[in-house]
This record gives structure tokens, C-alpha cells and sequence, in this order.
């Protein structure tokens, strides 16, 4: 994975053997000539991707100049005439709860407000879908009924299109993010399906979703079946995300379902980089004829070992299903908004934070390496933002939250100084690797507890699970969970709790695979001794910063 080139991360490997995954978080979609014109797009020979450093695209960017053809004449038809059986969807949504009390939503609806609004929503969905493009559903296989699985699992989940699914399998009910509530008619329609809703600032709201699950699909055939996409995120449809163990917890037999777009060209792909919301509802809404396949797989039934290990019980399914789509299931997932990717025995970032945190600071005007990061070694100090910002000499307030909200806070809205100060060396580019994991071991690294001391005499200061996993998250993304469990791995072949600087470089520096990945994500700069004005100056991360012109 280089910075050039964040979605390969081949490289890093330099061992013989199968050849890596491909990216599932990157979609590049080339265009050929007679595509672009059919799509409208004369100018570009394939839609950009963002590139490491780069915020986040917004999916609202402006649409390719030019049309014509299929792209100014077939789209904007379709949206329009998909948007207005959008909101005619409403009534019915509206018209199957209307009344009806929270108690009695408790329960599945039944009688004449079930067939009339069941067949009516059903009927306009494919309408919907029909009109922007999607002329053929092909179905393959049996549906289970509810009483043989009362889950259902899609895979891979790919774009916001992949609703589709839910005709075939005659609108099962689905979980989704109670913010969604408050969207026209995605409200409606959600109250419609007795959605079940997870809140992701409640933490009780999750106990809450696992219980209701539970009970929905242990009910004997009593509520239909629910519907869940495991990734819980989109990819490109290259390879199976981890799935998450939601809808294995009630352990009840669960139905592969498995979604595919076999058209010529991918238009559809909606993956964390790659062509943003317009482009792809545009690009989709172009295509003369679009295809999906579903196919339903048969039922999987979980051994008792799976019922009681709802993650066991997932990762099987996940192999499953990869192996009938013919391709990789993959412990890539999303992790705090962030895609993370699996490198060696590391899951690391596919871009850390810490390059957004330095393109906030250079925006402002702040060179890294100017501020005085000095913080007493292995001592936590806690500062405010306020502290921050007078430290970091920031004085616009959005910029001081913007670069504040990198870091980790405590219930008092803290953060440790020393994040800070590692963050600020890691971004100057003024130290070698060697210099920069020294830093790092001294800023975090403790004194021995006491049953060290006994065990091994003169060890020096340690660093512990939480040391390194700061690091780590820091340096390279990584999940503080799984930072501490590979922490336990390489501490197992010695007699110590904690990692020496000898231990932590050997890692950091010299492992085939985990010092490759150093290397790449804080690749020390190679300014000169003086820059002059108009030069470039390298960061650690590998960007080149371009001073101002006049007028930007």
C-alpha cells in the first residue's frame, strides 16, 4: 500500500505466496469513449479518486459538463419519474401505521392494512427500480420461508440500490439507523417495515436491536423475516468485508443471499473512494438496461459451537458466501468511520487520521515541527482545548475543534499532551523512523510493575498494551482492540508484560511486513536545509506541501 497508491497493498508482502485481496474500499470506474459520450462525460477517461491526505470527497460534487446522448436525454427522465413514485410511495407507508399505537407496532400488522399497503409498496418499488434502469431481476434458487430461516443475510453489499433485494424476498423487515427517521419519505417507509433502528449515540441502543432481533426470529414464524447486509457498509463487490455478528446473535438458521450487477459496465459501485452519489445514481440512470441477480443460497444451519459464538458463526457464513461469488472474504471493515484493512497480523487504516490532522494544521498555516511538543516521557498530561489551541498557536475556533477532535478525549473532554506531541513529530518529517519510534517508546513506554521486576532484572522501562496501542492508532490507524491483542502476541515469546525499545524497533523497523508499513505511512521527509521560497516541503506521510500563491 503506498501513498500513491492506497488501493494496492500487494507491496507490502514480501513473501511468495497467494496474491493479495484486492481493495474492496476503492472503485475505479475507466470509461471508454463511446461510454463517455453516452454518459455525457467528453473531459475525463475515468472518475477521479481521492487521493491520501485529501479529505473526504463529498458525494455531492459536480457532475461531468458535456451532456449528451443517453446522459442528457435517458437520466434526467428517469430520476424525475423515479423521484415522484418516490413520494407516491408515502400514502401507502403512511396509511399502514396511520393510528395505530406504539404498543400495536410492537406486534407484525395483519388484515386489510397489511394487503393493501404490503401489495401497493411492493408494486411501487418496482416501478421504481424499473425506471431507473433496473429492467430485469433475475431470481436463482428457493427463499427459505420464515419458519426454515428467519434471517436473512445479502451480501456483498455494494450500492444504495441494493434495496432491490427486498422484492424477491417480498419486503422482509430490515435494521437500520434510527437518524433515518427524520428523511422524507425514508421515514415513512421505515416506519412502514417496522424497521428495526439502532441509534449510534445511544449504547444502550444496541442491547436493544441484539434483544429484538432475538426475539423477531425466535418467534415461530410469527413476524417476517428481517434482512440484514453483515458488512454493514459498501464496498466494489471485489471481495466480502468482515461481517458483523448482528445477525447470527439469536443463533436461528440463516439464508445467504447473494446480490449481482452482471453488466458490462460497473456504474452502480458506491465504495468508501470512487464516484460520489449524483455520478453514480447518474451514471446507473444512463445505462440502457441494467441487471441484477439474486440468488438465494441454501440454509445454513449453525452447529451448537456457532449458536453460542455469534462471531464464528458469521466469519463461516462470510466464507460461504465468498466461495459461491468467487471471491476473497476479507477481515477488511469499517472501524469509527474509518475503512480499516488487514496487513500481516495488523489492521491498520486505509488512510489515518493523522494525514487529515495534518492537512487541518498546514491549511491554518502551522508547521509541525515549529511547536514545542515537550512533554515529561511515560507522564500523562491532560490539556483542554483551550490549552491546545494556545500551544499549538491556532486562533481561528473552527480549525482549533476541527484538529482538537483527532484525538482521543476522557469524560472531561481531555487529551493526553502526549498524543499530541507524537502526532506533531510524526507530521514535521524532522526525524528518521529510528528517531521518531525512540520518541514514541519514551513518550509512552513505563517503569516495570513489580512482578516484571522480578522476572527479569534490569529491563528498563516497558511499554505496555495501552502504550502501544496508542501508538499504533496514532502512527497507522489501527484499532486500539486489535492493537493490544497483537501487543499480547509478541509479548508471549518472552516473560514480560511489556515491550523493550529493542522489542518495539525490532517491530517497528525490521519486521519484513510491519516495518514495510512504518516505512510507508510516516516516510521521514527529505526537505533540504533551507527552503526557499516557492519550494515544496515533504511531511512525514509522504504529501508535498506547495506554499501559497498569491490568491489562493
Amino acid at each position: 500500500m503506498s501513498q500513491g497508491s492506497p488501493g494496492d497493498w500487494a507491496p507490502l508482502d514480501p513473501t511468495p505466496g497467494p496474491p493479495a485481496p484486492p481493495n474492496p474500499f476503492v472503485h475505479e470506474l475507466h470509461l471508454s469513449r463511446l461510454q463517455r459520450v453516452k454518459v455525457g462525460s467528453w473531459n475525463s477517461v475515468c472518475l477521479p479518486a481521492r487521493s491520501p491526505g485529501q479529505p473526504l470527497k463529498s458525494p455531492w460534487q459536480p457532475l461531468p459538463c458535456g451532456f449528451c446522448l443517453l446522459g442528457a436525454l435517458l437520466a434526467p427522465i428517469r430520476v424525475l419519474l423515479a423521484f415522484i413514485v418516490l413520494f407516491l410511495l408515502w400514502p401507502f407507508a403512511w396509511l399502514q401505521v396511520a393510528g395505530l399505537t406504539e404498543e400495536q407496532l410492537q406486534e407484525p400488522i395483519t388484515g386489510w392494512r397489511k394487503t393493501v399497503c404490503h401489495h401497493g409498496v411492493l408494486g411501487l418499488s418496482r416501478l421504481l427500480f424499473f425506471l431507473l434502469g433496473f429492467l430485469r431481476i433475475r431470481v436463482r434458487g428457493q427463499r427459505a420461508s420464515r419458519l426454515q430461516a428467519p434471517v436473512l443475510v445479502a451480501a456483498p453489499h455494494s450500492t444504495f440500490f441494493d434495496p432491490i433485494v427486498l422484492l424477491p424476498c417480498d419486503l422482509p423487515k430490515v435494521v437500520s439507523r434510527a437518524e433515518n427517521l427524520s428523511v422524507p419519505v425514508i421515514g415513512a417507509l421505515l416506519r412502514f417495515n417496522q424497521a428495526i433502528l439502532v441509534s449510534r449515540h445511544d449504547p444502550a441502543s444496541r442491547r436493544r436491536v441484539v434483544e429484538e432481533v432475538r426475539r423477531r426470529a425466535t418467534s415461530g414464524g410469527k413476524w417476517p423475516q428481517v434482512l440484514f447486509f453483515p458488512e454493514g457498509t459498501c464496498s466494489n463487490k471485489k471481495a466480502l468485508l468482515k461481517f458483523k455478528p448482528g445477525a447470527f446473535i439469536a443463533g436461528v438458521p440463516v439464508q445467504p443471499v447473494l446480490i449481482r450487477y452482471p453488466n458490462s459496465l460497473d456504474t452502480t459501485s458506491w465504495a468508501w473512494r470512487g464516484p460520489g452519489v449524483l455520478k453514480v445514481l447518474w451514471l446507473t440512470a444512463s445505462q440502457p438496461c441494467s441487471i441484477v441477480d439474486v440468488e438465494f443460497l441454501p440454509v445454513y444451519r449453525p452447529s451448537p459451537e456457532e449458536s453460542r459464538d455469534p462471531t464464528l458463526y458469521a466469519n463461516n457464513v462470510q466464507r460461504v458466501m465468498a466461495q459461491a461469488l468467487g471471491i476473497p472474504a476479507t477481515e477488511c471493515e469499517f472501524v469509527e468511520s474509518l475503512p480499516v484493512i488487514v496487513v500481516g497480523r495488523l489492521k491498520v487504516a486505509l488512510e489515518p487520521q493523522l494525514w487529515e490532522l495534518g492537512k487541518v494544521l498546514r491549511k491554518a498555516g502551522l508547521s509541525p515541527g515549529c511547536v514545542d511538543a515537550g512533554t515529561e516521557p511515560g507522564r500523562s498530561r491532560r490539556i483542554s482545548q483551550e490549552e491546545f489551541a494556545k500551544q499549538l498557536q491556532l486562533s481561528d475556533s473552527q480549525t482549533v475543534a476541527g484538529a482538537f477532535s483527532y484525538f482521543q478525549q476522557d469524560a472531561d473532554g481531555l487529551v493526553d499532551f502526549r498524543d499530541v506531541a507524537l502526532a506533531l513529530a510524526a507530521l514535521s518529517g524532522g526525524r528518521s523512523l529510528e528517531e521518531l519510534t525512540r520518541l514514541a517508546f519514551e513518550l509512552f513506554a513505563e517503569e516495570p510493575k513489580e512482578q516484571a521486576k522480578e522476572q527479569a532484572k534490569g529491563p528498563g522501562r516497558l511499554l505496555y498494551k495501552d502504550g502501544f496501542s496508542t501508538i499504533l492508532h496514532l502512527l497507522l490507524g489501527s484499532p486500539r482492540p486489535a492493537a493490544r491483542t497483537l501487543h499480547a502476541e509478541l509479548c508471549q515469546a518472552g516473560a514480560r508484560q511489556g515491550l523493550s525499545l529493542c522489542e518495539f524497533q525490532d517491530f517497528s523497523l525490521h519486521h519484513p511486513l510491519h516495518g514495510k508499513l512504518f516505512s510507508t505511512y510516516l516516510r521521514p521527509s527529505q526537505t533540504p536545509p533551507a527552503s526557499s521560497p516557492g519550494s515544496t516541503t515533504a511531511l512525514a506521510n509522504g504529501t508535498v506541501q506547495t506554499p501559497k500563491q498569491k490568491g489562493d
